[in-house]
């Protein structure tokens, strides 16, 4: 239960802004609807931002995945009784 404790704050905020990217893929997918788009503008500064920010995320986590890989490797196996 406190494995989550070895995940670092920038690590939780990268794993949210990809969930977040992932849903706007999937808005995209499912319906043709951008949510970035609709909120901030077809290409504006601000939505070019977001969309730097997700993919910044999504590469920190591909390369934090090791260290992620390590936690979880030296993680104790809980046992039930």
């Amino acid at each position: 239960m406190a494995e989550h404790r070895n995940l670092s704050g920038i690590t939780w905020a990268a794993i949210a802004l990809v969930v977040i990217g992932a849903l706007n893929w999937g808005l995209v997918g499912l319906f043709n609807f951008n949510l970035v788009t609709a909120i901030f503008g077809d290409m504006t500064t601000l939505s070019r931002i977001v969309y730097i920010v997700v993919a910044l995320a999504g590469l920190y986590l591909a390369v934090d995945t090791a260290r992620l890989r390590e936690i979880g490797r030296h993680r104790p196996v809980a046992t039930v009784p």
